[in-house]
Order: structure tokens, then C-alpha cells, then sequence
């Protein structure tokens, strides 16, 4: 079988408890995650093998990260240990009418001072077919951005399926380059994309055209295929805000001639909607791996809706789970 690899940064997860402010606390939980990390957790809970790459410091929390990554069966095998920190980023968990908050502490981490060479890309890509990044990874730093071509370029020679969520940042990309200039030529060499009508329009000054909803959702694929010829399959994610704690969600996935559109989902009563980008992109991964594309956007679409239940970056439920949920089970009951 086949291995799933991704790049990009392990970080610490530091958020308020019961809902309070920033200024009301003296005390945080801590977890880790990250964008890439917990596409490949949730594609490692369903079954599938999966590599991580970043860089973590040679110390005791970099240990901690590890074991926690090899808990949930990511491999860790190519992980170089050394600079001087790991990122941190601070949550502040909203509730009703008042949204959650992210305070990023990442400069100088590891990962941000990575350099080209650290990896041996062939030897990764060795038993993979699908290699993912994001575009959180080339905003942290040139040398981030160094190493994610570096990756692109070999996965692409070697004949993996590269994915890339686009996942814009607007604190990050603070060295100098523009996201536009960065982006375009990695985004060339990618097969399947998480996209967004807000994200295309910062990267790459794309916006969509009609009057319907799904007017405008085709014209943004049509756009980014036009742009870029090696896009097969594009996925954009849909969510209803009613408060923070009300969502609904649904995506779509366009092939470059069919947009599919999946079930739409009521979420009442989130407990953690971080990470649920991150959980239908490994999901998504895992189905065009697994299913025919509409059923594997439905799957996508079903575990998300459940990581919004989870607490913490990562989506731990199972496959079994999600085809519970696909199959109209929304009952919550107790599984006896």
C-alpha cells in the first residue's frame, strides 16, 4: 500500500479553557497540530500509511511531538531534529455571537529555518503516490518555501498526485516575496486543490463571475483550470455561519466537467470547528484513493462534519463513523 506524505509545520497548541478570553486566564490546555499534520492523522485513522516532513527541535518538547505523532501511526522516519523552537499558536475559543481568535507565535521556529538539502526527497517519495502541502508552508519563511518547491518538483518526477490546500494567511509571508510570486509556480505543479473564492483572489487576483451560487463556485474552477493546466480536480468547502457554535457545511468538487455537490449538514453545538478544513482534506485524499470522486467529496464532507465534534487539531473519528454518518445516522445515540 501505498504511502500519503505531506510537509509543513508541527506546531504547539495553547488554548483558553470553558470558553474564557485571553485576559481572563492563567492557565492553558496544551495539544500540537498543524495544517498538514492533521490532514495526515485523519488519513491515518482510516487506514492509509502516511509520512510527515517538518523539523523539530532536538529537545524535549520535540520528543513530546513525536510521540504524539507516532500515536496516531504518522510515520516520523525523515524528520531532521535541530534549530532552536517549535511554533506556537494561542487559541481563544469563541462561543455565540463572539468568534474564536488566533494568536500566532511561530518566528524563528524549526520549521521556518529548514533548508533544501535537509530532506532526501526520492528516498520519501520511494513508497508514496500522493504527495499534499499547503500554502501556510511557503507563507512561513524563503527557506520554507525553498523546501516545498524542492518537494514539488521531485513528487512531480516521480510521478505522485501533489495536492495543496490553499489555505491563505494573511499574518504570514512576511519576508519580502509576495504570496502571488511564491505561489503561482508551485500551484502549476499540482493535481488536486482545496480552493476559495477569497484565498484565489489573493494569490492570484482570480475572483468568480455570475449571479447564482453555483454560477459563481463553476467560474472559479473553470478560472483556476484556465490558469493552471495540471488542476484535475478542484474542492471548495462551503460553510454557513449562524454563530460559533451553529454551522452548516458542505463542498464541492469540480473534475473539469461535472460539479459535484454533496449533502449539506446542521451543526449544532460545535466543540472545536479548528481543523475541520485540514479533516475534510484528508478525507477528501483518502477517497479519491478509495471511491468513485462524488462519493469521495461525500465522505470528505461526513468526516469534517464530525471533526466539528472533536476536540483539538486533528479528527480522530474512525471510517466507520463517517459511513455512519453517510448513511443518515445523526442520532448521537450511545454505541453499545
Amino acid at each position: 500500500m501505498k504511502k500519503i506524505v505531506a510537509l509543513g509545520e508541527l506546531l504547539l497548541r495553547l488554548s483558553t479553557k470553558d470558553y474564557l478570553k485571553f485576559s481572563q486566564v492563567n492557565e492553558f490546555n496544551a495539544d500540537f497540530g498543524g495544517s498538514e499534520l492533521n490532514v495526515l492523522t485523519s488519513i491515518a485513522k482510516f487506514g492509509l500509511p502516511v509520512e510527515f516532513i517538518t523539523r523539530l527541535p532536538k529537545n524535549d518538547i520535540g520528543e513530546s511531538a513525536l510521540m504524539e505523532m507516532n500515536k496516531y501511526k504518522v510515520g516520523t522516519d525523515f524528520i531532521p531534529m535541530g534549530g532552536d523552537r517549535l511554533g506556537i499558536y494561542f487559541l481563544e475559543k469563541g462561543a455565540s455571537i463572539r468568534g474564536s481568535k488566533i494568536v500566532y507565535d511561530r518566528a524563528y521556529s524549526s520549521f521556518s529555518t529548514i533548508k533544501k538539502g535537509m530532506i532526501n526527497w526520492k528516498e520519501v517519495f520511494k513508497d508514496a503516490n500522493w504527495f499534499h502541502w499547503s500554502g501556510i508552508t511557503p507563507g512561513v519563511s524563503q527557506d520554507a518555501a525553498d523546501v516545498c518547491m524542492e518537494a514539488i518538483e521531485v513528487a512531480n518526477e516521480m510521478g505522485l498526485t501533489v495536492s495543496t490546500d490553499f489555505n491563505y494567511r494573511a499574518n504570514l509571508w512576511n519576508y519580502g516575496k509576495s504570496p502571488k510570486e511564491i505561489m503561482e509556480p508551485m500551484v502549476a505543479k499540482c493535481h488536486v486543490v482545496l480552493a476559495g473564492d477569497y484565498a484565489s483572489k489573493q494569490y492570484f487576483d482570480i475572483e468568480p463571475e455570475g449571479t447564482t451560487e453555483k454560477e459563481l463556485l463553476v467560474s472559479l474552477c473553470e478560472k483556476l483550470k484556465d490558469r493552471f493546466n495540471s488542476i484535475q480536480k478542484i474542492a471548495i468547502t462551503n460553510r454557513g455561519s449562524i454563530s460559533a457554535s451553529h454551522n452548516t457545511w458542505s463542498a464541492v468538487l469540480y473534475d473539469g466537467k461535472q460539479l459535484h455537490e454533496s449533502e449539506s449538514y446542521n451543526i449544532t453545538h460545535i466543540v472545536d470547528r479548528i481543523g475541520a478544513g485540514d479533516s475534510f482534506m484528508g478525507a477528501l485524499i483518502y477517497g479519491l484513493n478509495t471511491y468513485d470522486d462524488a462519493t469521495a467529496l461525500n465522505f470528505a464532507v461526513a468526516a469534517s462534519c464530525l471533526k466539528h465534534t472533536i476536540y483539538g487539531d486533528a479528527n480522530l473519528v474512525s471510517k466507520e463513523e463517517v459511513e455512519n454518518l453517510m448513511g443518515g445516522d445523526q442520532s448521537g445515540r450511545v454505541q453499545r
